[in-house]
């Protein structure tokens, strides 16, 4: 049975966890987050967000994070399928974790991403340093945590603030259930191993850990959702329903991502090739190699693939098995280079049946290898993939960076997005701050400053991990609503945005719908 309910973000106890809400029609409250999450603007902003491959780039139809939130719904709901049938046997583990529910999981999964900012990762990645070192927010910013904050702060549904979740559904999507530096202590960045993406950026280790799932801001709120799991988890550990979300969203970004680079031609079948048939071919004489000579020789085939290797036993040795990765390599060699890529993409049906079959196979053997664990190591969730299916994973992702992440031309396109991302956000901040341009500030900005100054004045510097001189919430305020404004752009937004502030534009109202 699933644990009493916390009290809800809206104050009182979190009735909708045992019946209907108002305009439930189906009387499931699981069901009716999932219909909130799906009928919110900022979801339907996610069809025009980057996931790897920016549309306009490509010329074809790719992946967009909308898309991808749907796969990762969808392979999760499939998990927990599984995971409940008879047969699987997991059932009475999972009560005893907490509860494992389809629809709990699938709106989890649909709302896993809605935080995400114009152009993908890159996106995030400057996002958080100019909101650390331009903004002043020590909480920079971070995908999942702008997730979480827009379902329980800066969404409006009807008469609430967020989006008026179930514990239920908050907690699962809590993949990184901490805050940055300060929450839970000891922080897990200083645990030995870390959690999985609780590691520290090694150019910044004092910014705390790389991945966390709230900031500070809406920490009361996570930890009122996770209470019905108290002394069922540790503090740093997901819910089982967390940790099928995470593992399907693994499992989507691994296969699915693949279907694009194949459909656009990134993928050639030589390069792949070259790169795992020379390590398979090498490998006695690669692993005697000193690890600086390997860095340095790294674009020589082979190379990329023993660097994986050794960076999974590095930092998973808890599953970590040099047999599992040889066959890894082995049968993604067989299915990637020797099935799929073996014709070149050209749009025929033929071809379109080919990515058909390779993904629904890949998909379902990730699926039926997926396990509950009583007590999983630090780095692995209650929820995880086989040992073989794991490291086949990380194969696959690993043909995703390097042949694709790594490449020169989209290299040249995300700088050209990173530009654009300082100059709009320098941009914002001037407009600001101008006592000049008070009264004729957005709507939807002004709203976010007045929120965001109402959040800072409930906390202190001690809650950031700052000296009391290092506080200034007036500046935190403003930061942050910048980084919630730009946050829910779409990537044509940020592109027109920038022109009309930057004077290139020419369309006055058409300008305004992202005001």
């Amino acid at each position: 049975m699933r644990p009493d309910p916390a009290p809800s973000s809206t104050g009182g106890r979190d009735a909708r966890l045992f019946g209907g809400s108002d305009g439930d029609l189906s009387g499931n409250p699981f069901r009716a987050d999932r219909d909130r999450i799906v009928a919110s603007p900022f979801f339907a902003r996610l069809g025009g967000v980057t996931q790897v491959i920016s549309p306009g780039g490509s010329g074809l139809l790719v992946h967009n994070r909308l898309t991808h939130s749907l796969k990762v719904a969808s392979v999760a709901r499939g998990i927990v399928e599984r995971l409940c049938s008879p047969t699987a046997g997991s059932q009475s583990l999972l009560d005893k974790l907490g509860g494992c529910d389809a629809d709990v999981v699938e709106a989890a999964a649909l709302a896993h991403d809605l935080g995400h900012p114009p152009f993908g990762h890159l996106g995030e990645r400057v996002l958080d340093r100019l909101a650390r070192q331009r903004l002043g927010l020590p909480d920079g910013f971070e995908g999942n945590a702008q997730s979480y904050r827009i379902v329980t702060s800066t969404e409006i549904s009807g008469s609430t603030v967020g989006l008026d979740l179930t514990a239920a559904v908050r907690a699962a999507m809590a993949k990184y259930p901490w805050t940055r530096r300060t929450y839970p202590s000891p922080h897990v960045h200083l645990m030995h191993p870390t959690p999985r993406g609780a590691g520290v950026d090694p150019e910044d280790p004092a910014a705390g850990s790389v991945k966390f799932g709230a900031y500070v801001t809406e920490l009361a709120d996570l930890r009122q959702a996770r209470m019905p799991f108290d002394g069922l988890l540790a503090q740093w550990q997901q819910t089982a329903e967390a940790s099928v979300m995470d593992t399907a969203d693994d499992i989507a970004y691994a296969i699915h991502d693949l279907e694009d680079f194949y459909r656009v031609g990134v993928l050639q079948q030589g390069t792949v090739a070259t790169e795992l048939m020379a390590w398979q071919r090498d490998a006695a004489e690669l692993r005697g190699l000193d690890l600086a000579a390997l860095r340095h020789t790294t674009r020589r085939p082979g190379r990329s693939v023993e660097l994986l290797r050794r960076d999974i036993c590095r930092k998973d040795g808890w599953i970590s098995d040099d047999d599992a990765f040889w066959s890894a390599v082995e049968h993604v060699r067989h299915e990637l280079v020797d099935g799929l890529l073996a014709a070149p993409f050209d749009g025929s049906i033929e071809a379109e049946q080919s990515v058909a079959r390779f993904s629904a196979r890949w998909t379902r053997r990730l699926i039926d290898a997926i396990h509950v664990r009583a007590d999983p190591p630090m780095r692995s969730g209650h929820v995880s993939l086989g040992t073989a299916q794991w490291h086949e994973v990380q194969v696959l992702k690993f043909v995703h960076h390097r042949f694709v992440l790594e490449r020169p031309d989209l290299a040249l396109h995300q700088r050209g997005q990173a530009r654009l991302l300082g100059a709009l956000v320098e941009a914002l901040h001037a407009w600001l701050v101008d006592p000049a341009e008070a009264v004729r500030l957005p709507r939807r900005l002004h709203d976010l400053v007045e929120m965001a100054h109402a959040e800072v004045r409930d906390l202190t510097a001690t809650d950031y991990g700052l000296a009391d001189d290092e506080f200034d919430p007036t500046a935190m305020a403003r930061g942050r609503a910048i980084v919630d404004f730009v946050a829910a752009l779409t990537d044509g937004q940020a592109v027109g945005l920038l022109d009309a502030l930057s004077g290139r534009s020419r369309q006055l109202w058409t300008d305004a719908f992202v005001l």
